[in-house]
Protein backbone atom coordinates (compact mmCIF):
# COMPACT_ATOMS: atom_id res chain seq x y z
CA UNK A 1 0.00 0.00 0.00
CA UNK A 2 0.95 3.65 -0.54
CA UNK A 3 2.03 5.97 1.91
CA UNK A 4 -1.01 8.54 1.25
CA UNK A 5 -3.73 9.95 3.47
CA UNK A 6 -6.90 10.03 1.13
CA UNK A 7 -9.17 12.76 1.62
CA UNK A 8 -12.81 11.04 1.80
CA UNK A 9 -14.84 14.31 2.68
CA UNK A 10 -13.22 17.66 4.08
CA UNK A 11 -14.21 21.33 5.37
CA UNK A 12 -14.53 24.19 2.67
CA UNK A 13 -10.92 25.07 4.12
CA UNK A 14 -8.80 22.97 4.69
CA UNK A 15 -5.39 23.12 3.42
CA UNK A 16 -1.70 21.96 3.10
CA UNK A 17 0.61 24.29 5.85
CA UNK A 18 3.56 24.65 7.00
CA UNK A 19 6.34 27.59 8.48
CA UNK A 20 5.88 29.12 5.66
CA UNK A 21 7.97 30.62 3.27
CA UNK A 22 10.47 33.78 4.00
CA UNK A 23 12.39 36.19 1.82
CA UNK A 24 10.08 37.46 -0.68
CA UNK A 25 8.38 40.07 0.66
CA UNK A 26 9.97 42.60 -1.45
CA UNK A 27 8.35 40.73 -4.24
CA UNK A 28 5.26 41.14 -2.89
CA UNK A 29 4.45 37.95 -0.68
CA UNK A 30 4.20 37.61 2.50
CA UNK A 31 5.38 34.07 4.50
CA UNK A 32 2.11 32.77 4.81
CA UNK A 33 2.53 29.28 6.62
CA UNK A 34 0.38 27.84 9.16
CA UNK A 35 -2.11 30.27 11.31
CA UNK A 36 -1.22 29.09 14.44
CA UNK A 37 2.97 27.95 14.16
CA UNK A 38 2.98 26.84 17.49
CA UNK A 39 0.40 24.17 16.92
CA UNK A 40 2.96 22.65 14.20
CA UNK A 41 6.07 22.84 16.63
CA UNK A 42 3.86 20.78 19.19
CA UNK A 43 2.93 18.20 16.31
CA UNK A 44 6.59 17.89 15.98
CA UNK A 45 7.11 17.14 19.52
CA UNK A 46 4.56 14.47 20.20
CA UNK A 47 5.92 12.69 16.93
CA UNK A 48 10.01 13.48 16.71
CA UNK A 49 10.16 15.13 13.86
CA UNK A 50 11.41 18.33 12.16
CA UNK A 51 9.04 21.23 12.56
CA UNK A 52 9.41 21.81 9.08
CA UNK A 53 7.30 18.91 7.74
CA UNK A 54 3.91 20.50 6.22
CA UNK A 55 0.34 19.36 7.92
CA UNK A 56 -2.79 20.01 7.67
CA UNK A 57 -4.68 23.09 8.87
CA UNK A 58 -8.57 22.54 9.52
CA UNK A 59 -10.62 25.76 9.58
CA UNK A 60 -13.50 25.21 11.74
CA UNK A 61 -13.93 21.80 11.54
CA UNK A 62 -12.10 19.08 9.91
CA UNK A 63 -13.63 16.23 7.53
CA UNK A 64 -12.88 12.35 6.99
CA UNK A 65 -9.79 10.66 6.05
CA UNK A 66 -7.76 7.09 5.05
CA UNK A 67 -5.04 5.60 5.84
CA UNK A 68 -3.17 4.17 2.69
CA UNK A 69 -0.44 2.65 4.92
CA UNK A 70 0.43 2.74 8.65
CA UNK A 71 0.95 6.11 9.64
CA UNK A 72 1.26 8.15 13.00
CA UNK A 73 -0.80 11.44 13.49
CA UNK A 74 -0.87 14.07 16.01
CA UNK A 75 -3.75 16.55 16.72
CA UNK A 76 -3.02 19.66 17.44
CA UNK A 77 -4.54 23.43 17.57
CA UNK A 78 -7.56 24.25 18.11
CA UNK A 79 -9.54 21.24 19.83
CA UNK A 80 -12.01 19.23 18.00
CA UNK A 81 -14.18 16.01 18.29
CA UNK A 82 -12.07 12.87 16.36
CA UNK A 83 -12.17 9.35 16.38
CA UNK A 84 -10.59 6.21 15.03
CA UNK A 85 -12.57 3.84 12.93
CA UNK A 86 -15.32 5.44 15.75
CA UNK A 87 -13.29 5.05 18.65
CA UNK A 88 -12.26 8.84 20.26
CA UNK A 89 -9.33 9.89 19.91
CA UNK A 90 -7.71 12.62 22.75
CA UNK A 91 -6.61 15.82 20.97
CA UNK A 92 -3.23 17.17 21.75
CA UNK A 93 -1.72 14.17 21.13
CA UNK A 94 -0.68 11.10 19.29
CA UNK A 95 -2.23 8.19 17.64
CA UNK A 96 -1.57 4.92 15.17
CA UNK A 97 -3.62 5.09 12.25
CA UNK A 98 -3.60 1.64 10.72
CA UNK A 99 -3.34 0.95 6.65
CA UNK A 100 -7.18 1.29 5.97
CA UNK A 101 -8.53 3.04 9.10
CA UNK A 102 -10.74 5.92 8.65
CA UNK A 103 -10.26 9.57 10.93
CA UNK A 104 -13.23 11.38 11.53
CA UNK A 105 -12.76 14.93 13.12
CA UNK A 106 -15.62 16.94 13.58
CA UNK A 107 -16.04 20.65 14.67
CA UNK A 108 -13.93 23.01 17.06
CA UNK A 109 -14.78 22.64 20.52
CA UNK A 110 -13.06 25.72 20.96
CA UNK A 111 -11.01 28.10 19.25
CA UNK A 112 -10.51 28.01 15.63
CA UNK A 113 -7.50 26.19 13.39
CA UNK A 114 -6.77 22.44 14.21
CA UNK A 115 -4.00 21.07 12.78
CA UNK A 116 -3.70 17.34 11.18
CA UNK A 117 0.13 16.44 12.04
CA UNK A 118 1.56 13.15 9.91
CA UNK A 119 4.85 11.20 10.89
CA UNK A 120 7.06 11.83 7.62
CA UNK A 121 5.08 15.06 7.06
CA UNK A 122 2.73 15.68 3.80
CA UNK A 123 5.30 15.47 0.79
CA UNK A 124 3.68 17.18 -1.91
CA UNK A 125 5.78 19.37 -4.24
CA UNK A 126 7.48 22.24 -3.14
CA UNK A 127 6.04 25.86 -4.16
CA UNK A 128 8.91 29.03 -3.89
CA UNK A 129 10.68 26.55 -1.18
CA UNK A 130 7.83 25.46 0.86
CA UNK A 131 4.63 23.16 0.69
CA UNK A 132 2.13 25.43 2.57
CA UNK A 133 -0.64 27.15 0.38
CA UNK A 134 -0.67 30.37 0.09
CA UNK A 135 -4.48 30.92 -1.65
CA UNK A 136 -4.85 35.00 -1.62
CA UNK A 137 -1.15 34.62 -3.97
CA UNK A 138 -2.57 31.96 -5.75
CA UNK A 139 -0.26 29.19 -4.57
CA UNK A 140 -1.66 25.87 -3.94
CA UNK A 141 -5.51 25.41 -3.34
CA UNK A 142 -7.95 24.49 -0.79
CA UNK A 143 -8.25 20.23 -0.55
CA UNK A 144 -11.43 18.12 -1.33
CA UNK A 145 -12.82 14.87 -1.54
CA UNK A 146 -10.75 12.59 -3.62
CA UNK A 147 -7.83 14.38 -2.58
CA UNK A 148 -4.86 11.61 -2.02
CA UNK A 149 -1.54 13.78 -0.55
CA UNK A 150 1.87 11.77 -0.56
CA UNK A 151 3.33 11.11 2.76
CA UNK A 152 7.22 11.17 3.58
CA UNK A 153 8.99 8.75 4.74
CA UNK A 154 8.54 8.05 8.88
CA UNK A 155 11.91 7.90 11.15
CA UNK A 156 10.12 7.68 14.28
CA UNK A 157 7.33 4.82 15.80
CA UNK A 158 6.39 6.17 19.56
CA UNK A 159 2.28 7.31 19.64
CA UNK A 160 0.06 7.74 22.69
CA UNK A 161 2.05 11.03 23.59
CA UNK A 162 0.48 13.89 24.99
CA UNK A 163 1.72 17.41 25.80
CA UNK A 164 -0.78 19.59 28.61
CA UNK A 165 -3.50 21.82 27.16
CA UNK A 166 -3.15 25.58 26.11
CA UNK A 167 -5.51 28.19 27.17
CA UNK A 168 -4.75 30.26 23.77
CA UNK A 169 -8.22 29.32 22.57
CA UNK A 170 -10.48 31.85 23.55
CA UNK A 171 -8.65 34.93 23.33
CA UNK A 172 -7.30 36.92 26.34
CA UNK A 173 -4.40 39.69 26.13
CA UNK A 174 -2.12 40.25 23.45
CA UNK A 175 1.06 42.05 23.72
CA UNK A 176 2.00 45.08 21.07
CA UNK A 177 5.20 47.14 20.49
CA UNK A 178 4.61 50.34 18.82
CA UNK A 179 4.47 50.98 15.02
CA UNK A 180 5.01 52.92 12.18
CA UNK A 181 2.51 55.40 12.69
CA UNK A 182 1.82 55.00 16.60
CA UNK A 183 2.77 58.33 17.10
CA UNK A 184 0.11 59.39 14.92
CA UNK A 185 -2.28 58.44 17.48
CA UNK A 186 -2.32 61.04 20.72
CA UNK A 187 -1.78 60.14 23.81
CA UNK A 188 -5.65 59.61 25.22
CA UNK A 189 -6.53 57.59 21.84
CA UNK A 190 -3.27 54.75 22.62
CA UNK A 191 -5.02 54.89 26.54
CA UNK A 192 -8.03 54.10 25.17
CA UNK A 193 -7.15 51.29 23.13
CA UNK A 194 -4.92 50.16 25.57
CA UNK A 195 -8.08 49.87 28.35
CA UNK A 196 -10.77 49.39 25.30
CA UNK A 197 -12.50 45.34 25.33
CA UNK A 198 -12.58 44.46 22.02
CA UNK A 199 -14.53 40.86 20.38
CA UNK A 200 -13.67 39.09 17.70
CA UNK A 201 -15.47 39.96 14.49
CA UNK A 202 -16.57 37.06 12.28
CA UNK A 203 -14.76 38.69 9.48
CA UNK A 204 -11.45 37.48 9.54
CA UNK A 205 -9.68 34.94 7.88
CA UNK A 206 -6.12 34.06 7.48
CA UNK A 207 -5.54 37.82 5.57
CA UNK A 208 -6.78 39.60 8.77
CA UNK A 209 -9.45 39.91 11.65
CA UNK A 210 -11.15 42.23 12.53
CA UNK A 211 -12.37 44.00 16.26
CA UNK A 212 -15.66 44.96 17.31
CA UNK A 213 -15.31 47.60 20.21
CA UNK A 214 -17.95 49.51 22.11
CA UNK A 215 -17.35 53.44 22.08
CA UNK A 216 -16.10 56.02 19.56
CA UNK A 217 -13.67 54.83 16.96
CA UNK A 218 -9.88 55.22 16.83
CA UNK A 219 -8.49 58.18 14.69
CA UNK A 220 -5.15 58.76 13.91
CA UNK A 221 -4.09 62.06 13.01
CA UNK A 222 -3.62 63.54 9.36
CA UNK A 223 -4.56 59.76 8.53
CA UNK A 224 -6.04 60.36 5.55
CA UNK A 225 -2.40 61.91 4.14
CA UNK A 226 -0.64 58.86 5.02
CA UNK A 227 1.45 57.03 1.95
CA UNK A 228 1.10 53.69 1.38
CA UNK A 229 4.11 51.88 3.02
CA UNK A 230 5.42 48.38 4.17
CA UNK A 231 3.01 46.40 6.54
CA UNK A 232 4.10 42.75 8.25
CA UNK A 233 1.52 40.00 9.64
CA UNK A 234 0.76 41.60 13.01
CA UNK A 235 0.41 44.81 11.85
CA UNK A 236 -3.04 46.33 13.31
CA UNK A 237 -4.39 48.76 11.01
CA UNK A 238 -7.05 51.55 12.21
CA UNK A 239 -9.66 51.13 8.92
CA UNK A 240 -11.57 53.93 8.01
CA UNK A 241 -14.64 53.11 9.76
CA UNK A 242 -12.38 53.36 13.31
CA UNK A 243 -11.90 49.31 13.86
CA UNK A 244 -9.06 47.51 14.05
CA UNK A 245 -8.03 44.56 12.01
CA UNK A 246 -4.92 42.24 12.81
CA UNK A 247 -3.28 41.37 9.82
CA UNK A 248 -2.33 37.91 9.92
CA UNK A 249 0.14 35.36 7.71
CA UNK A 250 -1.49 35.99 4.43
CA UNK A 251 -2.18 39.92 3.96
CA UNK A 252 -0.98 42.31 1.77
CA UNK A 253 2.76 43.62 2.02
CA UNK A 254 1.71 47.37 1.69
CA UNK A 255 -1.16 49.87 3.05
CA UNK A 256 -1.52 52.97 3.60
CA UNK A 257 -4.50 52.66 6.81
CA UNK A 258 -2.69 53.92 10.07
CA UNK A 259 -1.39 50.88 12.37
CA UNK A 260 -1.56 52.26 16.07
CA UNK A 261 0.68 48.92 17.04
CA UNK A 262 2.17 45.56 15.89
CA UNK A 263 1.22 41.82 17.98
CA UNK A 264 4.33 40.10 19.08
CA UNK A 265 5.07 37.49 17.36
CA UNK A 266 4.35 34.95 20.07
CA UNK A 267 1.18 36.02 20.70
CA UNK A 268 0.11 35.43 16.97
CA UNK A 269 -1.32 32.06 17.44
CA UNK A 270 -3.71 33.66 20.48
CA UNK A 271 -5.40 36.10 17.73
CA UNK A 272 -5.48 33.32 15.04
CA UNK A 273 -7.00 31.02 16.93
CA UNK A 274 -9.55 33.42 19.35
CA UNK A 275 -13.02 32.18 17.87
CA UNK A 276 -16.11 34.61 16.56
CA UNK A 277 -17.14 36.64 19.67
CA UNK A 278 -14.41 36.16 22.32
CA UNK A 279 -12.64 39.09 24.09
CA UNK A 280 -9.13 40.42 23.49
CA UNK A 281 -7.01 43.41 24.81
CA UNK A 282 -4.29 44.95 23.79
CA UNK A 283 -1.29 45.63 26.04
CA UNK A 284 1.32 48.06 24.81
CA UNK A 285 4.68 46.96 25.81
CA UNK A 286 8.31 48.58 25.25
CA UNK A 287 10.59 46.98 22.88
CA UNK A 288 13.24 45.65 25.78
CA UNK A 289 10.23 43.39 27.10
CA UNK A 290 9.00 42.35 23.95
CA UNK A 291 12.17 40.72 23.21
CA UNK A 292 12.65 39.01 27.04
CA UNK A 293 8.69 37.56 26.03
CA UNK A 294 10.00 36.36 22.17
CA UNK A 295 13.24 34.97 24.04
CA UNK A 296 11.06 33.27 26.98
CA UNK A 297 8.76 31.90 23.96
CA UNK A 298 11.36 30.63 22.28
CA UNK A 299 12.66 28.63 25.07
CA UNK A 300 9.52 26.90 25.71
CA UNK A 301 8.78 25.89 22.04
CA UNK A 302 11.77 24.60 22.18
CA UNK A 303 11.22 22.53 25.95
CA UNK A 304 8.34 21.14 24.36
CA UNK A 305 9.78 17.66 23.72
CA UNK A 306 10.18 17.92 27.59
CA UNK A 307 6.52 18.19 28.72
CA UNK A 308 5.56 15.20 26.49
CA UNK A 309 4.00 12.37 28.45
CA UNK A 310 2.10 8.88 27.86
CA UNK A 311 -1.56 9.23 27.85
CA UNK A 312 -1.69 5.78 29.47
CA UNK A 313 1.37 5.85 31.38
CA UNK A 314 3.42 1.91 31.66
CA UNK A 315 4.20 0.31 35.19
CA UNK A 316 7.28 -0.76 33.75
CA UNK A 317 8.29 3.44 32.59
CA UNK A 318 7.08 4.51 36.19
CA UNK A 319 10.24 4.92 38.43
CA UNK A 320 8.47 5.71 41.62
CA UNK A 321 5.75 2.93 41.23
CA UNK A 322 6.37 1.38 44.49
CA UNK A 323 4.59 4.80 46.08
CA UNK A 324 1.76 4.60 44.77
CA UNK A 325 -1.38 2.99 46.41
CA UNK A 326 -3.01 0.56 44.10
CA UNK A 327 -5.46 -1.16 45.79
CA UNK A 328 -6.24 0.69 49.49
CA UNK A 329 -10.30 1.38 49.07
CA UNK A 330 -10.60 -1.78 46.19
CA UNK A 331 -10.87 -4.88 48.85
CA UNK A 332 -11.64 -5.34 51.94
CA UNK A 333 -9.60 -8.80 53.33
CA UNK A 334 -12.03 -8.63 56.19
CA UNK A 335 -15.57 -7.83 54.65
CA UNK A 336 -17.98 -10.28 53.26
CA UNK A 337 -18.78 -8.75 50.25
CA UNK A 338 -21.97 -10.48 49.40
CA UNK A 339 -23.80 -9.58 53.42
CA UNK A 340 -26.40 -7.52 52.98
CA UNK A 341 -25.77 -3.89 54.98
CA UNK A 342 -28.15 -3.41 57.68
Amino acid sequence: MSRTLEILSCGPAVTVQDMGRPGYLAQGLTRGGAADTLALHEGAALLGQPEQYAALEMVGMGGTFRAGADLRIALTGAPMTAMIDDAPVAWNASHPLPAGATLKIGGARSGTYGYLNVGGGIDTPEMMGARGAHLSAGLGAALTGGDALPIGPDKGSSTGMTLPADDRFVGGRIRITASMQTKHFDTETRERFGTTSFRRDARGNRMGVRMDHDGAPFVAEGQLTILSDVIVPGDIQIAGDGAPFVLMCECQTTGGYPRIGTVLPCDMARVAQAPAGAALSFEFVSLDEARTLEQRANAARAALGSNITALLRDPHSIRDLLSYQLISGVISATTNPFALEE
